[in-house]
């Protein structure tokens, strides 16, 4: 698959590189040429100096023949547009744009361009390293609203099945880790101890709900 990485900063470099070890070829769009420097002397794919979002930029960088396309500028904006132009006038199928400012990453996301809230992801593996315990964030959808946590079941829940959990708390239990296995949650599974469960539950239920399995069940002494 030939893939185009609009931007040549640390992210776009290292996109760059790993896509070509894998075999693929790659060409990186970037306005300034000395960027480049960051792909390193054994980097074979092309460089090109250019606006990303310009047509010919991007023919020159092989956009007709793309299969994908990724716009991780530092700029929002540049990323966006150039998203855009890559899906709707070339019809590049496997497009996403990096975005800074979380606010942004719903709105683009109804317009089909899958995108990269980098604050807000970078915010939440800061926390996975700062708190030892109670939830911990593993996925967040762009718009910030929906959440995939690993969270705390405390053991009164043992032996009681996983839909009495997702009730309780108002999530749905996405997955279950046992004995250092995934296992997807079948009709009647029991929590059993030493279960590490990830639950999906909407960004502003997630403290009511982490901390509602956290504690024993209503009627338990």
């Amino acid at each position: 698959m030939h893939f185009v990485i609009m931007g040549c900063g640390r992210v776009g470099s290292s996109l760059a590189v790993t896509v070509e070890q894998r075999g693929h070829s790659v060409a990186v769009i970037d306005q300034n040429a000395d960027a480049f420097r960051r792909l390193g002397p054994t980097f074979a794919g092309r460089r090109v100096t250019g606006v990303g979002f310009d047509h010919d930029t991007l023919v020159e960088a092989g956009i007709h023949e793309a299969g994908a396309f990724a716009a991780v500028s530092s700029g929002d904006n540049s990323n966006i547009l150039a998203a855009r132009v890559a899906r709707e006038k070339f019809d590049v199928d496997n497009v996403v744009a990096r975005i800074y400012d979380p606010g942004r990453a719903e709105i683009y996301e109804r317009l089909g361009i899958p995108t990269i809230a980098t604050v807000r992801w970078t915010a939440d593996q800061v926390l996975r390293r700062l708190v030892p315990q109670g939830a911990l964030s593993e996925f967040r959808d762009p718009s910030g609203r929906v959440v995939l946590v690993e969270t705390i079941v405390h053991e009164g829940w043992t032996g009681r099945p996983l839909s009495a959990l997702e009730a309780a708390a108002g999530v749905r239990v996405a997955y279950v880790t046992r004995l250092g296995q995934g296992i997807v949650p079948t009709r009647g599974m029991a929590f059993q101890d030493g279960d590490v469960v990830h639950v999906v539950v909407a960004d502003e239920r997630l403290g009511q709900a982490t901390a509602l399995l956290a504690a024993a069940p209503e009627g338990d002494s």
